[in-house]
């Protein structure tokens, strides 16, 4: 039966191009393997074409590759090349898991009693995933008496901080002080055709999601074989911060479908059994400069999104998309046109393309139907001559009513920004004790250097206080939330020395709130910058929007620490003095098991105790993390996972 099925599935594949098979045989299996899997002179062709549209694989044809050694054959007549292509993507169909074989269709016993018929897309002497009729992907374990056993996962991690509250937060405690320090690699996997990946994975129902730029890639979450894989090509002429490779930071699941977006500032919905689009919205057009970078969050019935594009000029937003079809329910524009609210807080022409980006993804609080969310800078960047006033909302805090997307309230913790300070950084909710009352609260690490916290219900500031020592732009934040500035504290053309730098006191990446120990974990960085301002260009489609820069100060060293702060009284109790350049981009997770998870600025993926601040265990990557860690529990066993280079690392304690 399995040896027919094969045949007969070989046999439809040859027929489809038999022209390009020949060609194949003749020109390109010598190098590149019969199945096109690879041989001993040439790599295998399927992750390019996964990468590649048809124009794109026929131009290489025809042109050749010549710094890697692949001829051009530019005399191959068309319509042999239009059939060498379409046999490659026979070969590149066939293609299933990370070992390359044929699907075969396999009927097994399990160990509960019943039995699974379907086609075995990924499989070893250990497990099997096997794919039923109804196109649901079953993950097995195999056991004595060739029976197999079903697994998933018991605590998932559905959108990028894990919690819709974005506190990087689980309440996992199989891995503890007491056995962290036997934390071992169980398994990898190498995303390919990557550059440095910037993204969280998310695992759902004992499947993980990994993104690459306009790729998703899902995989068993215990052991790393490759399930299925969607992708596109990157966008030419595309500007902004998408365009770099890996820069997709996440997904966000709901039901059964997983919802991402390209680097064209498209919302796209798949099936998360198979990879299969099920529908494509375009959100902004990324010829006026949108892009966008994963922010993403599936609550109610729809998928909240943002795009990017504050250095580029945008007029930012955030907009709700119904789950089930794309369609957009409501959006919210962060620059105000001239005449609505908040436009009087723009004095001169920047209004027009005045950034406010919303690239980085916020938190919902169910019970009170609202979303927070974080936005961007103030464009052009570093020069606000033509943009007087505060700049709503740029920099900004806003809360949202889920269902129409009205404005509830809007903090704004850096008024006419010029330094770059998006307040693009985990806005975390907690309900706790403040004052002796309980609250509804909202932390967030802000770029500026201060530690905000506000009443979520109101927006109302409760308070703000230093992330860092090296804080010299503002002397401290007053009451109603506005910063009392120093003197001599804003860019200049000659170049004033600032303190944080532009990089900030913080980040994009995560941070988390322990409620056992009522302590914030947050990675921050002592560094200061020499901030100079030019005259703006005038805004172009297609190119950057920058009026100045920061450079940083040779005499300036600068420095990274892990620091947990009471949020009673906004001071650090305990600190982790940090090795390295301060260039990591990485942040915090804390667990129930009394652990804070970070990574270090010497390259290393580490662990300490989340009372005392004792480091106990770290794991060293050979080039810096730019990736924050995560949690799931796979099989009844806790697992840490975290991407590093174009890497995926899960790891575990036996």
């Amino acid at each position: 039966m399995n040896k027919c099925w094969i045949a007969v599935l070989a046999v439809a594949v040859w027929a489809q191009a038999p022209d390009g098979r020949t060609v194949y045989q003749t020109r390109c299996s010598v190098c590149h393997g019969t199945d096109g899997n690879g041989g001993e002179h040439a790599p295998s062709i399927l992750t390019t074409l996964a990468t590649k549209n048809d124009e794109e694989v026929t131009k290489i044809i025809r042109e050749g590759v010549p710094r890697k050694g692949m001829p051009a054959f530019p005399q191959l007549a068309a319509n042999d090349t239009t059939a060498l292509v379409g046999f490659m993507r026979s070969l590149q169909n066939q293609r299933r898991g990370r070992r390359g074989f044929p699907p075969v269709r396999m009927k097994v016993a399990l160990t509960d009693g019943g039995t699974l018929d379907g086609f075995a897309v990924a499989r070893t002497s250990r497990e099997l995933q096997l794919r039923t009729d109804d196109q649901k992907i079953h993950l097995l374990r195999k056991e004595p008496g060739d029976k197999y056993r079903r697994v998933t996962s018991q605590s998932d991690w559905p959108s990028m901080h894990g919690q819709l509250s974005g506190n990087r937060y689980a309440a996992l405690n199989q891995i503890t002080p007491a056995n962290v320090g036997k934390m071992a690699v169980k398994w990898v996997f190498s995303v390919p055709n990557a550059g440095r990946l910037q993204g969280t994975p998310q695992v759902h129902d004992g499947v993980m999601y990994v993104t690459n730029t306009n790729t998703v890639i899902a995989l068993d979450a215990g052991s790393g074989a490759r399930l299925w894989e969607y992708t596109k090509p990157a966008t030419a002429g595309l500007v902004g911060n998408a365009r770099s490779p890996g820069n997709n930071r996440s997904v966000t699941i709901a039901g059964d479908k997983v919802f991402m977006q390209t680097d064209h500032a498209h919302l796209v919905a798949l099936n998360r059994h198979t990879g299969q689009v099920l529908w494509d919205t375009e959100m902004a057009d990324f010829r006026q400069n949108y892009n966008a970078t994963g922010s993403l969050l599936a609550v109610e019935n729809l998928v909240v999104a943002g795009t990017a594009g504050g250095e580029e000029g945008v007029r930012g937003f955030l907009a709700a998309y119904d789950q089930q079809t794309g369609k957009e329910v409501w959006r919210f524009w962060t620059i105000p046109k001239p005449g609505e609210k908040g436009s009087e807080t723009w004095d001169g022409i920047d209004i027009n393309h005045g950034g406010g980006p919303t690239w980085l993804t916020g938190s919902y609080d169910p019970v009170l139907k609202t979303v927070y969310w974080p936005t961007g800078n103030a464009g052009p960047d570093f020069n606000g001559d033509n943009r007087k006033g505060d700049n709503l909302y740029t920099c900004s805090i806003i809360a949202l009513d889920v269902m129409t997307g009205k404005l509830k309230w809007h903090f704004q913790p850096t008024p006419h920004d010029e330094w770059d300070w998006d307040a693009v950084a985990p806005v975390v909710l907690v309900d706790s004790k403040w004052k002796g009352q309980d609250r509804k609260l909202l932390l967030q690490a802000n770029r500026n250097g201060f530690l905000y916290v506000l009443d979520r219900v109101d927006g109302k500031m409760l308070q703000a206080t230093p992330l860092v020592k090296k804080l010299t732009w503002a002397k401290g934040i007053a009451p109603d939330g506005r910063p009392i500035m120093n003197p001599n504290s804003v860019p200049t053309a000659e170049g004033q020395l600032i303190c944080p730098a532009v990089e900030g006191a913080a980040n994009f990446f995560s941070t988390s709130f322990n409620p056992a120990t009522g302590l914030f974990y947050v990675n921050t960085l002592e560094r200061c910058a020499v901030y100079t301002k030019r005259t703006t260009p005038e805004w172009q489609a297609g190119r950057n929007y920058q009026g100045g820069g920061g450079r940083r100060d040779p005499d300036d060293k600068p420095q990274k620490f892990l620091r947990a702060f009471d949020i009673q009284t906004g001071k650090a109790v305990w600190e982790v003095p940090q090795d390295g350049p301060g260039d990591t981009w990485t942040g915090t997770l804390s667990t129930s098991g009394g652990l804070v998870i970070f990574g270090d600025d010497g390259g290393a993926l580490a662990a300490a105790d989340a009372k005392t601040g004792k480091r106990l265990w770290s794991f060293p990557f050979t080039e810096n993390l730019h990736t924050s860690p995560m949690t799931y529990q796979f099989d009844n066993k806790q697992y840490v996972a975290i991407v590093n280079g174009s890497v995926v690392y899960s790891f575990g304690v036996d």
